[in-house]
């Protein structure tokens, strides 16, 4: 899978940009605030709709605008797509090959891409919902009808949440349980079918890029704490009328990484969630790889700032030994980049423009 070309329009300081990508490594390098991050968010929107660098999407679009629009022309093994995305006051608005699709899900499905940032390390040390949405998109592109499964879950949960205010009978909630339970059945599943595929690739990355930490281990807890889930929430039904939410359930779903030395998150140095993070990213990857038979574009984001020249060089010789496209950002060529330079795409990105360096 390559992005063969993006454009860009209105994105934070970018105006107007237009690149043409190759299918190996590409580098933007410039000063800070340049736009060499909003041009790997841009592409991350085509992939994710929502930004690596905010949880509020309108914050993107640049001030005074009316909308931002995103297109990318993608490459994959089936053939070429052209994807557009418009974000305005209306929300989304997706077309793929020129027509408008019903669904931003339809656009998404065609291009997946992992990304690296300075942020990454809240798969370790941040809340459960970053990790259950990090989990969740790899779900979705191996199983694409995940979506629509989670869209139901969650409409059943907020009917049992609303009927836990209204105190209703007990004959209700019990109406209630059933339903949401049978709404939770494919979602857990298949989370836990895509948690044992990342669960080994993640610990092998780990391995790799941790090993004196010791024998790791992902776990999954998917909301249901192994047991039956009709049990537990009637278990809790006074706590949750209590508080007015359902307090079990796959929406508490969650996974976490311990090491035989460090069995706990808080054990971790930053530099070391920085090394989970990226053993996390690569092992999606990597496990899209297996799944669909290509690889995703990866995105690293200020390599050199996130990472020792050390783990650069191991990051680079795993990502090339793969056939993912890469985009890279930096202030300068990071060192562990000099030895394939000349193989590298260029661009010098400086005021929201981008220059390409032949």
């Amino acid at each position: 899978m390559r992005l063969t070309s993006l454009g860009i329009s209105h994105l934070r300081n970018i105006e107007m940009l237009h690149l043409e990508l190759q299918p190996g490594i590409n580098v933007f390098v410039g000063p800070n605030g340049g736009g060499k991050t909003s041009i790997l968010e841009g592409a991350y929107l085509l992939s994710h709709a929502q930004s690596f660098r905010t949880g509020s999407v309108e914050t993107v679009v640049s001030r005074g605008a009316e909308q931002m629009q995103l297109r990318g022309r993608v490459e994959r093994d089936s053939g070429a797509m052209d994807l557009r995305l418009t974000r305005s006051k209306a929300g989304w608005t997706a077309q793929v090959n020129g027509g408008t699709v019903p669904s931003l899900a339809d656009l998404l499905q065609e291009f997946a891409m992992v990304c690296l940032e300075p942020g990454s390390h809240a798969l370790i040390s941040g809340g459960s919902r970053e990790r259950r949405q990090f989990l969740d998109w790899g779900v979705f592109h191996v199983e694409p009808d995940f979506w629509a499964d989670v869209r139901q879950y969650n409409r059943a949960l907020r009917q049992r949440n609303a009927a836990l205010k209204q105190l209703p009978a007990q004959q209700e909630l019990d109406t209630w349980d059933v339903a949401l339970v049978e709404r939770a059945l494919p979602v857990v599943a298949k989370r836990r079918r895509y948690f044992e595929g990342f669960q080994r690739e993640l610990e092998g990355m780990l391995r790799r890029f941790l090993p004196e930490m010791g024998e790791p281990q992902a776990v999954l807890d998917d909301g249901t704490h192994g047991t039956d889930l009709l049990e537990v929430l009637r278990a809790r039904r006074a706590l949750d009328i209590l508080r007015g939410h359902t307090s079990r359930g796959p929406h508490r779903a969650d996974w976490r990484i311990a090491f035989q030395s460090a069995p706990l998150r808080e054990h971790l140095s930053r530099g070391q969630e920085k090394l989970c993070a990226l053993a996390c990213v690569l092992a999606q990857a990597e496990l899209f790889a297996h799944a669909r038979g290509e690889w995703p574009v990866i995105a690293l984001d200020d390599l050199a700032s996130e990472l020792d020249q050390e783990h650069q060089t191991s990051v680079m010789e795993l990502a090339l030994s793969t056939q993912a496209q890469l985009l890279i950002t930096g202030t300068d060529l990071p060192a562990a980049l000099q030895p394939f330079a000349a193989a590298a795409r260029m661009f010098h990105v400086e005021h929201g423009k981008a220059y390409s360096l032949l």
